[in-house]
């Protein structure tokens, strides 16, 4: 309530005033020949009340040497009370009030997704004592370090590592995620968001102003504050507009010794809905954004982001899962199954630290075959592994480890898929093939055709092998491939783009890509919610690990910029409909504060659209199976 009449209070009084006054037989045609009596009173306590707030304002504008739309409302309604036009210096005060109310309050709710994150910032936490008691402590009494108990239907208090426990987490203040995460021992957690299910003990590595919800916290408040360039111009042009318009007003007063005319011109000419037009839209935007789990560093990176026309992205952990996975299992000897091949290749693998045995291991484990451990292997460098199950010598890798001639015309056509295909063989004979690779992303694909239909060009740039970046490239459908490439060289492809007047947008780890990221016009990190510097350096950071919230996040930037230039056109139209008017008669002060007034109304509609979510559910889904889990299954 308190927060109401902050807001509301002025414009209520004055209304209220202004009702009496017309109740009790207030003069509106602009006549001045009737006695002064009580009607006119309360219309000039109307205009005082709200009024008062819009002449101090002004005061202090020009005190800083700024000339604000406030003193150009005060002179018309001080202009208007000179002349008797009571009804006039009410209706224009009154209305004005109402717009600024409005802009407040619009404010206040397009800044929603800021003041819902600080809301949801916790106070209190369940602290694990060494002894296994606990209390409810204060978030300043702990330290790195404390366990902290989470129970079903609680708030998670602290960034940290789950020691132990197993549930379901709501993430969706963090990253935007609609399905709640599964926690277990080790997995990370992030403070402000909700367990659903189960009981976790957690570490805890991040608090207060440490914690990934407060530096998200940190970086919309700045973001929304931000200019664009678009707003920079505008105030630009408004320091010279509204002087314009009081010199434009008073040479038409002199020239026709009509001070109710230059008055009036001076209450059309406020730049009101111009000025309100963009602030509105990028809160709007940016707080739309920071709800579906998209962080953009400010209005001017919202610009630009509407522009990005290429974007260059990284294959591996972008495009592709960013490890290896099986992907192939086939026998050569009828004596042996799929299943006896890579239970086998298993067995040895066990006794490897190869990348690719962990593939294979977890290979075999999805398909329910048991894995144990071998009692004695050997590595051989370069070649692969061989180890001792059940009496027989058990080979994997490459065909120097098996006796005699082997065809390897298979193992050929696996690698020229981008695959890298392994023998697997007993005592010295081939008896089947396993291949493993780095498996696409199974929301890549949706993502590269977003980007597409939104007219983006999709470069991958990587520093794998051309073959396999190829047919990743196939898969996936991008325009183009640069392959084995060095860090400095995605800094290259970013800077021959922007050559070519191309604005480009880079995704990548924030590794070896932060020269690329840099440079690119918008930098975009993946994941960003378990990276604090990802959030605070990112142009635009991605906090859950899916890709198709990039081409959303370039959708809704240019929904925003296409909301700020209607918004201005309506701005300018508004003004020029009135100006006309005034000219030609037929429209007084009163009429053009409501027109005016109806025009900011108007913009500010159109900025809160933005605010509609549109992110599909899918996009916020748990992801589908992968193309192993299906071969599996099937």
């Amino acid at each position: 309530m308190k927060n109401f009449w902050r807001t509301w209070g002025v414009v209520v009084i004055s209304g209220v005033l202004i009702v009496a006054a017309l109740l009790a037989g207030a003069d509106i045609t602009g006549s001045a020949t009737a006695p002064f009596g009580l009607p006119d009173a309360l219309m000039i306590a109307a205009a005082v009340v709200a009024g008062y707030r819009i002449v101090w304002s002004a005061i202090q504008a020009l005190r800083i040497k700024v000339i604000s739309i406030d003193l150009l409302v005060s002179v018309a309604a001080i202009g208007a009370m000179l002349l008797g036009n009571w009804w006039e210096a009410a209706a224009v005060t009154f209305l004005f009030a109402i717009g600024g109310a409005l802009e407040r309050a619009t404010l206040n709710r397009t800044r929603k997704a800021l003041s819902d994150l600080v809301d949801s910032a916790p106070e209190t936490a369940t602290k694990l004592n060494e002894d296994g008691s606990t209390e409810t402590v204060e978030l300043w009494e702990l330290i790195p370090g404390d366990t902290v108990l989470v129970k079903n239907g609680e708030q998670v208090p602290v960034d940290g590592r789950v020691i132990s426990g197993r549930g379901g987490v709501d993430e969706a203040q963090i990253t935007g995620e609609s399905v709640p995460a599964e926690k277990a021992e080790g997995s990370e957690v992030f403070a402000g968001t909700w367990l659903r299910s189960g009981v976790l003990r957690i570490e805890a590595i991040g608090i207060g102003a440490d914690s990934t919800l407060a530096k998200i916290i940190h970086r919309v408040e700045d973001a929304q504050d931000d200019k664009a360039k678009t707003q920079t111009f505008m105030e630009k042009f408004s320091t010279w507009y509204t002087p314009g318009v009081m010199v434009a007003a008073l040479v038409i007063g002199l020239a026709t010794m009509n001070v109710e005319l230059a008055l009036t011109l001076l209450v059309i000419g406020c730049p009101g809905a111009l000025v309100i037009s963009i602030p509105v839209s990028i809160v709007a935007g940016i707080g739309r954004a920071a709800q579906d789990g998209v962080l953009i560093k400010g209005g001017e990176y919202l610009e630009t982001a509407a522009k990005v026309d290429t974007v260059v992205v990284d294959k591996t952990g972008t495009l592709t899962n960013g490890r290896p996975e099986l992907t192939d299992v086939e026998s050569l000897d009828p004596a042996y199954s799929e299943e006896d091949v890579l239970t086998l290749a298993a067995r040895a693998e066990t006794a490897s630290e190869h990348p690719l045995a962990d593939a294979i291991i977890r290979g075999a484990q999805d398909r329910g075959l048991v894995v144990e451990m071998v009692d004695k292997a050997e590595p051989v460098t370069g070649k692969g592994i061989r180890a001792e199950v059940g009496g027989h010598t058990i080979a994997v890798g490459s065909a120097d480890l098996l006796d005699g001639e082997v065809d390897p015309t298979r193992i050929l056509e696996l690698n020229e898929l981008g695959r890298t295909a392994m023998f697997v063989g007993v005592d010295g004979h081939a008896i089947g093939i396993v291949a493993v690779a780095d498996t696409v992303r199974d929301d890549a694909p949706a993502a590269v055709q977003a980007m597409h239909d939104r007219g983006i060009r999709v470069v991958m740039a990587t520093g794998d092998a051309e073959r396999v970046a190829a047919n990743v490239a196939a898969e996936l459908g991008v325009d183009e491939v640069r392959a084995e490439l060095m860090p400095e060289d995605k800094l290259d492809i970013v800077k021959e783009l922007q050559a070519e007047g191309r604005t480009v947008a880079m995704v990548g780890d924030g590794v070896n890509d932060t020269p690329a990221l840099a440079t690119a016009d918008i930098g975009v990190a993946m994941g960003a919610a378990g990276s604090p510097a990802a959030i605070e350096t990112a142009d635009l950071a991605l906090m859950a690990d899916r890709l198709p919230r990039l081409p959303y996040a370039l959708g809704l930037a240019k929904r925003t910029v296409g909301t700020m230039r209607v918004n201005i056109a309506i701005a300018l139209l508004t003004v020029l409909i009135l100006l006309i008017g005034v000219l030609f008669g037929g429209v007084t002060m009163a009429i053009g504060m409501l027109f005016h007034q109806a025009s900011v109304l108007l913009v500010i509609g159109i900025a809160m659209l933005l605010l509609i979510p549109r992110l599909k559910k899918n996009e916020s889904a748990s992801p589908q199976k992968s193309e192993l889990d299906e071969k599996v299954t099937a």
